[in-house]
């Protein structure tokens, strides 16, 4: 999870990749940068309630910003992840502990 100034400013840049299950939910954001990033992500923009206003499929490394109007949160999943649970605007995330 990055819930600071500092854990969302760097993100997933140290990272080489996000295995099988793995993400990073990015809080009190609509917005992202793929600048720096070493590999491609899904990027699943949520409101404040959990319901997913849009996702991004196989945003590449080095892309400009995206934004999704009404977003307060961001899950960053590996490339494909949002096709294979077909994941879409409308749908209700749940998040639970580990």
């Amino acid at each position: 999870m990055a819930d600071s100034f500092l854990s969302r400013g760097i993100g997933l840049i140290s990272r080489s990749s996000l295995g099988a299950g793995e993400g990073l939910l990015i809080t009190k954001t609509s917005s992202i940068t793929m600048w720096l990033m070493r590999f491609a992500i899904d990027a699943v923009f949520v409101d404040r309630a959990g319901r997913v206003v849009r996702v991004f499929e196989r945003l590449p490394p080095w892309r400009t910003a995206v934004f999704a109007r009404g977003a307060a949160e961001v899950v960053e999943l590996p490339a494909g992840t949002a096709s294979q649970t077909r994941t879409q605007a409308g749908d209700e995330l749940v998040f639970e502990p580990a």
